[in-house]
């Protein structure tokens, strides 16, 4: 049995439209207690991910208002992203090329789910979540 994205990841994520307020994505973080958001267009395609840490360091720190900054504008280019029905073998590697922590997973053109560490941890190999691990945090 090939175990695929859609078998791994997290689904119903809930996105932050990209015309809302970084402090309507920080809200929402902390109620769903997260510390990431895939931001969505009102097409609900996704058009990429905001983290705390983008909201911190590239707004606030910056001297940007987080009131009237909204998650769109901390989007830059096109979205990582796996699809539905992609082995794991190659959510692993993709997360390793891109080091990214977090992959979107698609089926068609929208979000259906969304694939962290911990996902692989508890779907993967002992070695490949330690590859992976050492992969998206080489600098």
């Amino acid at each position: 049995m090939v175990i695929t994205a859609r078998d791994i990841m997290t689904a119903n994520v809930e996105c932050v439209g990209e015309s809302e307020t970084l402090v309507d994505a920080a809200r929402r973080m902390r109620d769903l207690d997260v510390g990431v958001l895939p931001v969505c267009g009102s097409d609900d395609r996704l058009k990429g991910i905001i983290t705390d840490r983008d909201i911190v360091i590239r707004c606030v720190a910056a001297g940007n208002d987080p009131g009237t900054t909204t998650a769109g504008a901390l989007c830059d280019g096109t979205p990582v992203t796996i699809g539905a029905d992609d082995p794991i073998e190659d959510v692993l590697s993709t997360m390793g090329e891109y080091q990214v922590r977090r992959l979107p997973v698609i089926a068609g053109d929208r979000l259906v789910g969304i694939i962290s560490e911990a996902d692989i941890a508890h779907h993967a190999t002992d070695q490949d979540v330690a590859d992976t691990v050492q992969a998206v945090t080489e600098k």
